[in-house]
């Protein structure tokens, strides 16, 4: 696993979750217009 390091203002754990042909991860509605990061930290299950 690579490291990185990232500065920021907050940080959630979630899931992926599929949708259509893609997947998503639902963050808080307070974060729209916010630029973010995502980051996979495990291998996919699928």
């Amino acid at each position: 696993m690579d490291r990185h390091e990232i500065e920021g203002h907050e940080v959630i754990e979630g899931e992926v979750k599929a949708t259509g042909n893609g997947a998503h991860v639902l963050v808080p509605k307070d974060w729209r217009g916010a630029d973010v990061k995502i980051i996979r930290t495990s291998e996919p299950t699928e």
